[in-house]
């Protein structure tokens, strides 16, 4: 028997950022509770504000989520976390998120986390689009992987990138020493 958020492809939509080729940012203010831990575990990078607190709350319901959280957050926080916060429903605080490796960065209010958010947007937008989607699949690739496995990945992703007009751009920028960084096309 399936729940009833799996026949409206919950599940789907949250490893749809996942898989999105462009890096996902998540930015959390106030509760982050059951599907919205989903969904942040899902993101590759994780703000919150101070405000902000978090739980693991399905065995509080008498369901087992089954949207993604407890396959993906013992790789973002260890498995003895994702253990415990998942089996006593135990909320949690900004801080702790932090120390735990959910959350980067903790902002002291909402305008701070969507400045930061914004900043951290930007800073990706103005890098290679082929670097950075190659970077978000041979994470995610690496995640489920062995080592090897995940180098041979990368050697693969490369080679076929090395020939790019990025690669040209950033090799000529260097050569010139260029004050600017060089401008990407998208993809």
């Amino acid at each position: 028997m399936t729940s009833a958020w799996s026949s409206f492809g919950a599940k789907d939509s949250i490893t749809a950022l996942e898989k999105c080729r462009w890096p996902v940012i998540a930015a959390v203010q106030g509760a982050c509770f059951g599907a919205g831990l989903d969904i942040i575990s899902a993101a590759d990078i994780r703000y919150c504000t101070e405000d902000a607190y978090f739980c693991v709350k399905e065995v509080d319901l008498a369901i087992t989520a089954d949207m993604g959280v407890l396959q993906r957050l013992p790789g973002l926080i260890g498995q003895g976390r994702a253990r415990e916060l998942s089996l006593t429903a135990r909320m949690f605080r900004a801080q702790e998120a932090k120390a735990m490796g959910l959350v980067t960065e903790v902002f002291p209010d909402a305008a701070a986390l969507q400045a930061a958010t914004m900043t951290c947007a930007v800073a990706i937008a103005a890098k290679s689009p082929l670097a950075v989607t190659g970077t978000k699949r041979v994470l995610l690739h690496s995640r489920c992987h062995s080592m090897g496995d995940g180098l041979e990945y990368v050697a693969t992703w490369n080679s076929a990138q090395m020939p790019s007009e990025d690669l040209h751009k950033v090799t000529q920028s260097l050569q010139n020493k260029a004050m600017q960084p060089p401008r990407f096309s998208k993809l």
